[in-house]
């Protein structure tokens, strides 16, 4: 009984009964009652009071040298840093070669700073009024909302592609962008190995439980044309959302209670217990990685200051409020911890603050600078070699033709029925009275003409993918694109062989993939 308490109901309480898949539960169970006990070695140790030192020092030097300046501090849960510095170690141990992740303001330029390794040159530049504006990774209009790219290496000495993408606006709006570019890159540049790629979403308690964008992204993440191989949900749950107290913004228990409606776990931990976070999120990331489904955490903790460092929240909540002021941050309580414990004196524990301290001013004097290299990826690369367009473009049309033979040959392939099938009696009719207008008139309506649009595309090797509800047979029961059996219910499409090396094909979501 002591030792079901310890790892249930302390640090960590673990939601997941209504999951119906017996190995996914017995992993979770198995996990928890070993890991959540196992003992950290002292070098991760110090590397969690390394990245806590980063997360909180950051935020105490840009609160005293910018003052009044809105930044959206993480401070109350820096204990994020160290997290998202474990699930990427982890995940870059178990074949991830690429993280990407969408979070709003809260947390984002510690984020940047700490786990992606903008430069803090550039994000003082920033604060100073003294930067160029760079909108390749979003419009740039406040310091907290645009993106960036760096390749970092693990200390399991594992290179990791991380990208942070623009969120312009407003706050859980980034979640479909992500999973979306997860899932083209997983297609594009991994094979379709999810496990190469994965998407982390940064949540607030309000936004997650609040916000129609978070259901639609979650019911839809099983579906084969949205799949990810699975998202790691971040919340960090200040318990507060802008002024209102969580009881008057939610009817659910918990924020993330939409997990439950793809059976998703939901690790709900104090934010204090730097330790519990962290093995929490390894085992977060090694669940995604072992079953590629969903999962969530939910790190318990406050807000420092208000909304935005120039708002003062005790307006609202005047008693939270007394008592958040006395109460230390993560990395004094971690720092105690340790020096508890033995693991480590008092004297080492202020030279790593100092240290920290002279790194952050030496950094704003521009003594000490090294950004982090960046490789553009295929994508990338083929996007920045678009030119842009000039008046002359708009002069005439791009020549789009096709040859005879090659028409002829997508147009067949389309119509044909394969052999031993047998359609629908009004479908066989339509697309015989498609071929007789053409053969007789030389004619095409229009549903034919999308379709050839989509078959010479992918007669000359390029993807085709088409997204959202009815794409196979069309609103007005124009497109056709897959048939239906009458006879037994099973769906077909007719393959049109490239003419080039490449292989192509034709993505036609919800249901299936198929080439026309």
């Amino acid at each position: 009984m002591a030792h079901v308490q310890k790892v249930y109901a302390a640090s960590v309480g673990l939601e997941f009964t209504y999951i119906n898949d017996f190995a996914k539960l017995e992993w979770l169970q198995k996990e928890m009652e070993t890991t959540m006990n196992k003992p950290l070695a002292v070098e991760q140790k110090k590397r969690i009071l390394q990245k806590l030192n980063q997360g909180v020092m950051f935020e105490k030097f840009l609160h005293t040298k910018y003052i009044g300046q809105k930044r959206f501090s993480l401070e109350g849960g820096e204990t994020t840093i160290a997290a998202l510095d474990a699930i990427i170690n982890t995940a870059a141990d178990n074949a991830v070669q690429e993280v990407v992740i969408g979070m709003a303001h809260r947390g984002r330029l510690n984020v940047l700073a700490n786990i992606l390794g903008k430069t803090y040159e550039q994000i003082f530049s920033e604060f100073e009024g003294s930067a160029i504006p760079d909108t390749t990774m979003g419009s740039g209009d406040v310091k907290y909302h645009p993106g960036f790219r760096a390749q970092v290496q693990t200390p399991g000495g594992k290179d990791v592609n991380l990208q942070l993408t623009p969120n312009p606006s407003h706050l859980e709006v980034v979640d479909p962008v992500v999973v979306g570019f997860a899932r083209s890159k997983a297609d594009v540049i991994y094979g379709s190995d999810y496990d190469k790629i994965l998407p982390i979403l940064i949540h607030g308690d309000a936004a997650i439980a609040g916000q129609g964008v978070v259901y639609e992204v979650a019911q839809m993440s099983k579906l084969k044309g949205y799949y990810t191989g699975g998202t790691i949900h971040y919340v960090i749950n200040n318990q507060i959302g802008f002024t209102t107290d969580f009881e008057d913004a939610r009817s659910s228990d918990y924020c993330t209670s939409v997990a439950a409606i793809v059976q998703a776990p939901v690790f709900h931990v104090n934010g204090d217990d730097a330790e519990a976070v962290v093995k929490v999120a390894e085992i977060a990331t090694r669940y995604r990685q072992e079953f590629n489904s969903d999962i969530y955490i939910d790190m318990v903790c406050y807000r420092r200051h208000g909304h935005n460092e120039g708002d003062d929240p005790k307006f609202t909540q005047p008693k939270l409020y007394e008592a958040i002021d006395k109460h230390a941050n993560p990395r004094e309580v971690y720092s105690k911890q340790l020096i508890a414990n033995g693991d480590m004196d008092a004297a080492m524990a202020t030279e790593l603050e100092k240290a920290f301290w002279s790194e952050l001013q030496e950094r704003l004097d521009e003594v000490k600078q090294h950004p982090l290299p960046y490789s553009r990826q295929k994508p990338e690369q083929a996007w920045l070699e678009l030119r842009k367009s000039n008046p002359d473009d708009f002069h005439k049309s791009p020549d789009t033709a096709i040859s005879q033979e090659q028409f002829d040959k997508v147009f067949k392939a389309i119509m044909a029925i394969p052999e031993g099938f047998k359609p629908l009696k009004k479908v066989e009719k339509l697309l015989g009275d498609k071929q007789k207008l053409f053969e007789e008139q030389q004619l095409l309506d229009w549903a034919s003409g999308e379709l050839m649009a989509y078959g010479s595309l992918l007669n000359e090797g390029h993807d085709v993918r088409l997204s959202g509800q009815d794409v196979k047979r069309g609103t007005f029961s124009h497109r056709h694109a897959v048939l239906r059996s009458e006879e037994n219910d099973q769906s077909t499409a007719v393959s049109v062989k490239s003419t080039t090396n490449k292989a192509s094909s034709a993505f036609i979501t919800p249901c299936s993939a198929s080439s026309l």
